[in-house]
């Protein structure tokens, strides 16, 4: 979608995260820009947008609609990369971000293991496999600022970074979490889901059965045992980012 450069005035009654967002796309992205961007530029503010986070809501169900990847999903994970790496995005929006991409890329597996052995409903495999492909090339661009990023980031950044694992980028992990390990213990949000995080950088599938059958038999939902050790691992983990998402949320992390 060929868009135009928009007034940066703020309008009436517009979400201030709505103009941060435009500001941000005008000055990353000019010239073609996803259908999504569109919400962003429209010259009146839906009645319904009363503050960020109804205005949020819809922009990023725009994305990944009601978590599931559709057509377009792909098209729109490029404005979420951009979003999280600007410094003018707070850190709890670049952390939404992050971990909207991380939801994107690992729909189908947490599916797949959430209706185990059925298979999921709404699932479209081709924009499942677009979107994920879509969020791969964007993560070592994302990975790539985890040294300038605040902690709240860092954290959804390490569950992109074992979603995408490679030889570099695994190892790293333990030396980056180090300081979450020490000031977390487990038995906490933040505690738990750094250490899962190392567990699964470990690459050893005996330990990762154990600890998601630990886990999942305490207060996380679980998943059939039948289904792959790999998807249920990536469903807990979504789990347990939407939790410390909401930690985060309510103690308002600066940077």
């Amino acid at each position: 979608m060929n868009m135009h450069i928009a007034e940066r005035n703020a309008l009436p009654d517009e979400p201030p995260i709505r103009r941060v967002f435009r500001d941000v796309i005008v000055d990353r992205m000019a010239g073609l820009q996803p259908p999504q961007a569109a919400m962003l530029f429209q010259s009146s503010v839906d009645p319904l947008w009363t503050d960020d986070r109804f205005f949020l809501g819809d922009f990023y169900n725009e994305i990944l609609h009601q978590d599931t990847c559709q057509p377009g999903t792909a098209d729109g994970v490029p404005l979420l990369a951009v979003l999280a790496v600007d410094d003018r995005v707070p850190p709890q929006q670049r952390f939404e971000a992050i971990n909207l991409l991380f939801s994107t890329a690992t729909a189908a597996d947490r599916h797949l293991a959430d209706c185990w052995p059925n298979s999921p409903r709404h699932a479209d495999p081709e924009s499942e496999d677009r979107a994920r492909e879509a969020v791969r090339s964007c993560a070592p661009d994302l990975l790539a600022r985890w040294a300038a990023e605040c902690p709240a980031v860092r954290l959804a950044l390490a569950g992109l970074a074992v979603a995408f694992p490679t030889a570099r980028t695994l190892p790293a992990l333990t030396p980056r979490l180090r300081g979450f390990v020490e000031q977390h213990p487990p038995g906490t949000d933040i505690g738990d889901y750094v250490r899962f995080i190392l567990v699964l950088a470990a690459e050893n599938n005996d330990q990762t059965f154990a600890t998601v059958e630990s886990l999942t038999n305490t207060y996380w939902e679980s998943t059939s045992r039948g289904a792959p050790a790999p998807a249920r691992a990536l469903h807990l983990l979504g789990q347990m980012m939407n939790r410390v998402k909401t930690g985060l949320t309510r103690s308002r992390p600066r940077e």
